[in-house]
């Protein structure tokens, strides 16, 4: 019996050696994997959540979810929608009687990007859309709106900035992880560069993403875990978690502009409107004071 279970022993562990060199290879290149997902009418599906931690209290800040559709050989269009983690009970016992501002960043609010041309709904865009119009058109606009500002600030669909993050990356289990300054994602990274409607301050630019990236068994990234501080995004001190998962690549998907009669290149002003209404000339003037009004 003791020469039996010897044997058990035996040719279960030289099976667990020979097996350890297999276990601890480098997980596929995602650059490869992903360039081949490169196809007109192909996609990858996404949803995220945004973390903040201040001072050790941990609070989910926003959620999305959208479509990114691929030409030959990028993002050729986005459909995302976004919205704060507000709910009526943070508008106050009246919400009726909530700043303007609030109440519109307590919707959701959805983009549309086909090349480089925004088209945005809800949210605080509905708060400077005509009434008989319910999509801003925004040349070169952002990717995703005022919530995009607090997404996912690595596009993996871009082979150029996959590149330039497996750079000095280490594998993990089931992927990578690494670093990158905002400074070097900024160069490399044109979804980055719209996403953020204004270029980031020279200290925000010095700071350094921390990631962490999940492959499956093609090398396709399937989860994304990023980490940087507040002062990327907006004023304030804090921490930004960001987690993405992605799903179904290489599905089918085709995402047009909305129908022409809905849409208008010129949002209300004050003047045009009750004096409340927050100007989108240029939305990153808005972006430090968002933190302070729903957090705050």
């Amino acid at each position: 019996m003791k020469r039996m279970l010897a044997g058990v022993v035996l040719a279960t562990s030289a099976t667990l050696i020979a097996a350890t060199p297999a276990m601890a290879a480098a997980p596929k290149d995602p650059v490869v994997a992903v360039k081949k997902q490169m196809a007109p009418g192909k996609g990858v599906k996404f949803t995220e959540r945004t973390t903040l931690d201040i001072d050790g209290d941990r609070e989910i800040f926003v959620r999305r979810s959208g479509t990114l559709q691929f030409g030959k050989s990028g993002v050729a269009a986005s459909d995302i929608t976004g919205k704060f983690n507000i709910s009526q009970k943070d508008l106050g016992p009246n919400p009726d009687e909530a700043p303007e501002l609030l109440k519109a960043l307590a919707r959701p609010e959805r983009t549309i990007r086909v090349g480089t041309t925004s088209y945005m709904s809800g949210g605080l865009w509905a708060t400077v859309l005509p009434e008989d119009k319910t999509w801003l058109k925004y040349p070169k606009g952002p990717t995703g709106g005022i919530t995009g500002v607090y997404g996912q600030p690595l596009n993996l669909a871009e082979a150029a900035t996959l590149k330039t993050l497996l750079k000095g990356a280490k594998p993990v289990g089931g992927g990578y992880a690494g670093k990158v300054t905002v400074g070097d994602l900024w160069k490399v990274s044109p979804w980055y560069r719209a996403s953020m409607l204004e270029k980031p301050s020279k200290k925000a630019l010095k700071s350094t993403i921390s990631w962490r990236m999940t492959l499956d068994s093609a090398g396709l990234p399937t989860r994304l875990v990023s980490t940087f501080p507040v002062v990327v995004v907006s004023e304030g001190k804090g921490t930004v978690s960001v987690d993405t998962r992605l799903t179904d690549w290489g599905t089918a998907v085709e995402i047009k502009a909305p129908p022409a009669d809905e849409v208008t290149s010129q949002p209300k002003t004050d003047e045009d409107g009750d004096g409340d209404a927050p100007l989108v000339d240029d939305p990153g003037k808005i972006l430090d004071g968002v933190l302070g009004k729903i957090i705050g």
